[in-house]
């Protein structure tokens, strides 16, 4: 593949003025930041602003109300209440930035990594947030303070790992959500390491949560700072702070009420002002993703495959020097109130270097989970308990977590069959599509933007400028599945895994993508792997075919000595069923029943309780797959009996 040198025109708008602008559309958030902002210039420039030194006395005005000389009055000792007020800032919002930023500092990795993970990394975090809740809080905080004097940096820095827990939890379950999304998968088959996917992918959509949490806690570090402060705990007189100049208030508020305004005005503005933004904020960063979200459930809707079915030993084929891809014998199980529960087991394909083969079979056969162990990609608790998976020789259920990033994106790729769904909603496509290209080609910032735009050229996307621009809910159903395939080509892999890759697109644009995938093909000498249940997806474009049912590999064949002459009822069946193979004027075969799920199929054959030629001995021991002929093997006691008119229109 050639990139063109075509400059690169899409600098996206920095984040900060999308950031900025839509926050103008929450007026009550703006005039939170801002004041907020104002006390922080305020603390920041207090030796310039204050009109008086905080610590002067003046007798002569003790308790005065605002005047001309002290906007804000006097305390008790005549020192100047708008100087102290800003001197005080520091101190206060000191203390309480050390509280949030160690809250975030600490629970936000922890909660990222126990929901990502899972695993013993979920149950030893989850052990220890569970016993530092437990902790009462107020209490531990009061022993840190005896024990280390007034010192308040420690006091706010220990209320931030006592709040930690807290934010850890919430972060936990909101990545535990996020972390079966496809974009996240899409992320991690395009070969990016651990760390890129939590900080450049699941953080961000997060993001919400952990800004609504910090925004809620620092309001509760304030309170607690003044609380330390009231109580003498924090700075010492006569120095200020909120909480001293609260506290020098209460003593005199029945005499001088309106020393206790500016104080304590003050604290509540700014609690009240950290929610406002946590909630604007958390409003501005989820609008893209929610607007992704629904036009994702719009073009891809819900076409997640059921769970696959148990299956049964086969024989061992011996191992094609020639194959890129060797699947032997390949059972993946996931546990079960009896043990171990089949999804599926005993499946053994091989795909050779430029080869196209597909596997075809109803929703829930398990050729999608196929997909996913070939990826390394099973989702927890799902794992591969019996055969091998060989690529270019090296077995793929040995390999520990870097070795398989190493090997996804850049030498096994996968396009998902909801495109949509696989792109991360909170960034342009261009900046996917060229961190994706800086993990597998290094590169100047230059270079790989003009990578990226030859790659959407590459795959036929009209004015790739633009697309670079564009965010996935932007994109049409065509558009967003071309920009997969070129997320997935952007490592050069030599297997491309395409799981339904046509099924949200109508038929012309179904064809134009299969063209494009055979024109990419031959331009790139990589082998690919269609799952499909569409017969006229594998004939288009697949030189031999797997069909599977109920997690077993039930026939293989070349694609045309499948269509001609199938050796099981399954395929049978499934080929009687296409529209264009029935004769005019009839009515469409149908094949009864359903697939069974796992951990209830059948002892013998797996198809027997659907099939209409099956005998006793079918349901009595497991089939292999034996061969039928030079080629083609079949999972079928009575291969010779086979016909496609078996099924009748009103089977059930």
């Amino acid at each position: 593949m050639t990139y063109s040198l075509t400059p690169d025109t899409n600098s996206a708008r920095p984040q900060r003025v999308r950031f900025l602008r839509s926050l103008r559309r929450h007026p009550l958030g703006a005039l939170a930041l801002g004041l907020l902002l104002l006390l922080a210039a305020g603390a920041i420039l207090a030796d310039l602003l204050a009109p008086y030194d905080p610590t002067a006395t003046d007798l002569g005005n003790s308790l005065s109300g605002p005047t001309g000389s002290h906007l804000l009055g006097t305390d008790a000792l005549g020192r100047d209440l708008l100087s102290r007020l800003l001197f005080g800032a520091r101190v206060s919002l000191t203390g309480t930035a050390q509280a949030v930023a160690t809250v975030i500092a600490v629970g936000v990795p922890i909660g990222l990594l126990a929901g990502y993970l899972g695993g013993w990394v979920d149950r030893v975090a989850g052990g220890i947030i569970d016993v530092l809740l437990a902790v009462p809080g107020i209490v531990m905080l009061l022993v840190i303070v005896a024990i280390f004097g007034n010192n308040e940096s420690v006091a706010m820095i220990a209320l931030g790992v006592l709040g930690a827990p807290g934010m850890a939890r919430v972060v936990r379950g909101s990545t535990i959500a996020v972390r079966n999304e496809l974009y996240i998968k899409a992320a991690r088959v395009s070969g990016l390491t651990t760390r890129h996917v939590l900080v450049n992918h699941v953080l961000p959509r997060v993001s919400g949560p952990i800004v609504v949490r910090a925004s809620l806690f620092a309001g509760v570090a304030l309170l607690v700072e003044t609380g330390l402060g009231f109580l003498g705990f924090g700075a010492q007189p006569p120095d200020p702070s909120w909480g001293n100049m609260v506290a020098d208030a209460s003593q005199f508020v029945a005499i001088a009420p309106w020393m206790l305004v500016p104080s304590g005005a003050t604290i509540a503005l700014s609690i009240l002002s950290f929610g406002l933004l946590g909630d604007a904020i958390r409003d501005s960063t989820a609008g893209r993703a929610r607007g992704a979200d629904r036009v994702r459930r719009k073009v891809a809707g819900d076409a997640k495959e059921p769970a696959a079915t148990p299956a049964q030993p086969a024989t061992e084929t011996p191992d094609d020097s020639d194959a890129l891809l060797r699947v032997r014998g390949l059972t993946v199980s996931v546990p079960a109130a009896t043990g171990q529960a089949d999804i599926i087991s005993d499946v053994t394909l091989e795909i050779r270097a430029g080869e196209t083969v597909g596997l075809v079979g109803e929703s829930g056969c398990g050729k999608s989970m196929t997909g996913r162990a070939i990826l390394g990609l099973l989702p927890q608790p799902v794992a591969v308990t019996g055969g091998r998976i060989l690529f270019d020789g090296q077995d793929i259920t040995k390999l520990g977590p870097r070795q398989l990033q190493r090997l996804r994106g850049a030498q096994i790729a996968l396009i998902s069959q909801e495109p949509v769904a696989s792109l991360d909603p909170v960034f342009t496509v261009g900046h996917q599509l060229k961190e994706v290209l800086l993990r597998h080609q290094p590169g100047s910032r230059r270079e790989i933007a003009r990578a990226a735009v030859a790659l959407l050229r590459d795959v036929n996307l009209r004015e790739p400028e633009r697309v670079m621009r564009s965010y996935p809910h932007q994109l049409s159903g065509g558009m967003a599945q071309r920009v997969a395939i070129a997320m997935a080509l952007a490592g050069r892999p030599r297997l491309l895994v395409a799981d339904e890759p046509t099924t949200a697109l109508d038929v012309t644009v179904q064809a134009e993508i299969l063209g494009l995938l055979r024109r990419l093909q031959r331009q790139t000498g990589m082998a690919v792997l269609i799952i499909s249940h569409d017969w006229g997806v594998i004939a288009d474009v697949c030189e031999r075919a797997y069909v599977m049912y109920a997690g077993q590999v039930v026939e293989q064949a070349p694609v045309l000595d499948l269509f001609d002459g199938p050796r099981h009822p399954y395929s049978a069946g499934l080929l009687g069923c296409m529209p264009g193979r029935a004769a005019r004027g009839d009515l469409l075969p149908a094949i009864g029943g359903r697939v069974p799920q796992p951990g209830s199929w059948p002892t013998g054959c797996h198809f027997s309780p659907r099939c209409p030629i099956a005998r006793d001995d079918c349901t009595r021991d497991p089939v292999a797959l034996n061969e039928t002929a030079a080629g083609h093997a079949s999972r079928c006691l009575y291969p010779l009996l086979v016909d496609e008119k078996v099924f009748s229109h009103d089977a059930r």
